[in-house]
């Protein structure tokens, strides 16, 4: 199994992203948190302050299984910007490799045309970027390779639809009993 990278920029939206790298690595992935900024340190939308394990200048994702993208402004914004990482998710895509995008950052795979003809969920308001896609009213919505939530309530949902692609339906079965998560 390759590696869960996730994506930092300062603005990040904490809950989102920590709730689905600690249950990613939980199933026993590996996830490498990745900053989008010259700076290791990133800091949440809500001022936490977080060390990722690598920035991206010095990243080859030879590696990569899933691309993870948290919401929050202006941190989704930032990825929206960022031409390593838009490129990286063309070339995912055009592989049919899994993404993964919460809140405000299904955007980023909106505005690059890959939710056109695909059902997608994001943060209320956000539906204007995801180009061509059916916008659905739902926590989590999983269309193919593209796995997208809509915000900090639907992260643990949006971690487990994550963990059932990469690993299956027993290890969240698994994770769900040890982690007393009622769904």
């Amino acid at each position: 199994m390759g590696t869960v990278y996730a994506f930092f920029a300062d603005g990040f939206e904490e809950i989102e992203a920590f709730t689905a790298i600690d249950t990613l690595r939980r199933a026993g992935l590996n996830v490498e948190i990745v900053s989008v900024t010259p700076d290791e340190i990133v800091v949440g939308a809500h001022d936490v302050s977080v060390l990722c394990d690598v920035n991206f200048v010095n990243c080859d994702f030879f590696d990569a299984e899933l691309l993870l993208l948290p919401g929050g402004m202006p941190g989704a914004s930032t990825l929206d910007k960022h031409e390593g990482l838009r490129k990286l998710i063309l070339d995912f895509a055009e592989k049919n490799k899994p993404i993964a995008a919460i809140c405000a950052a299904p955007m980023v795979l909106g505005k690059l045309g890959l939710l056109k003809g695909r059902k997608a969920t994001c943060y209320p308001s956000f539906e204007q970027y995801l180009e061509g896609a059916e916008c659905l009213d739902e926590p989590v919505v999983v269309d193919g390779n593209i796995i997208t939530g809509m915000g900090p309530g639907a992260a643990m949902d949006f971690a487990l639809a994550i963990v059932e692609k990469l690993v299956g339906k027993e290890k969240v079965d698994e994770l769900v009993e040890a982690m007393c998560v009622r769904r």
